[in-house]
């Protein structure tokens, strides 16, 4: 069997964005310029949505209001899905996206179903648990991933949001870690893992979903309109900390000395791990995407890459 990762290369395009942070004008624009790139791997997911974006704020932090540009649940799968329809190019594209909870055998299937549904195909390239749930039976969990494949929906098996220790016993092709400066946990066990038992390695938000940009605050109340953080208010509990935000003035100082743009010293940082396989980004814009490519095509010196492991070590 082939290596998930075969022919895939280090910059991948996460859809998360499409229809809630950009339109589906604006997203077209994005996926037609990744593929005259070269960019081929497009990771989406059944609960990216502009209008599952308004529930949460709604439910989860009694805010009702109109942040994002659309309000159609699971936006990211039917705007790449049209796209896909449109340009004629599934055959070009390793096509990625995830299931949310619930994983019985029956849900599971269903829910691969309506994302093939959306999508405009009969099977999707990898098939990801979004996240361990707690609260599905780990043998019957593991049997409905198994099927996901063995029907030929699928052709490979990925958990997103793992931890090593909840993989055991799970069938796994590729794993999708958040990977970035401040969030480097998966360099204690999950990286190893995955190398010693030949797992491919996507990444995801090697920005911090814009934090490390520099262009956040430690008030809550000025987030810019319309940003991850704006949209999905969550994201400033996992990297609004004081040893964040030093992290991130640190990372400045460097790009400053260095004349490298605070955003490509970042990214170039993750594609620094000769374990990480590809590296996706939420681009809003073609700039976005152009800025992850230059990053591929940096070289950090040893010692920059010292200090940027020093702004905050593994915890």
């Amino acid at each position: 069997m082939s290596k998930p990762l075969d022919g895939v290369g280090r910059i991948g395009l996460g859809c998360a964005t499409f229809g809630r942070e950009i339109d589906e004008a604006s997203a077209w624009t994005v996926m037609d310029a990744a593929l005259e790139r070269g960019v081929t791997l497009f990771d989406t997911a059944e609960a990216y949505g502009g209008g599952q974006a308004r529930t949460y704020r709604r439910d989860r932090l009694g805010i009702d209001d109109t942040r994002e540009v659309s309000h159609e649940d699971h936006s990211s799968e039917c705007v790449l899905g049209r796209w896909l329809k449109e340009r004629g190019c599934r055959g070009r594209i390793m096509l990625c996206t995830k299931v949310t909870r619930g994983f019985t055998r029956q849900h599971v299937r269903e829910a691969l179903d309506a994302s093939l549904r959306r999508l405009g195909t009969d099977f999707v390239d990898v098939f990801y648990y979004h996240q361990f749930d707690p609260g599905s039976e780990p043998e019957e969990a593991a049997a409905a991933l198994d099927e996901a494949v063995s029907s030929g929906k699928a052709r490979f098996a990925g958990l997103s949001n793992y931890t090593a220790a909840q993989m055991a016993g799970m069938p796994c092709h590729v794993v999708q870690p958040i990977y970035n400066l401040v969030k480097r946990e998966v360099e204690r066990d999950l990286l190893p893992y995955c190398r010693q038992h030949g797992i491919g390695v996507v990444t995801y938000s090697p920005l911090g979903a814009g934090f490390l940009t520099g262009k956040y605050t430690p008030d809550r109340t000025a987030l810019p309109a319309g940003t991850r953080f704006h949209v999905m208010p969550g994201h400033a509990d996992v990297y609004f900390t004081e040893t964040n935000f030093a992290a991130v003035a640190g990372l400045a100082r460097l790009a400053e000395r260095t004349g490298v743009p605070q955003s490509r010293l970042a990214l170039a940082w993750v594609l620094s791990n000769p374990d990480v396989g590809c590296m996706l980004v939420g681009a809003r814009h073609t700039g976005h995407l152009d800025q992850a490519l230059e990053a591929s095509r940096l070289a950090l010196p040893a010692e920059l890459k010292t200090e940027l492991d020093a702004l905050a070590p593994v915890k």
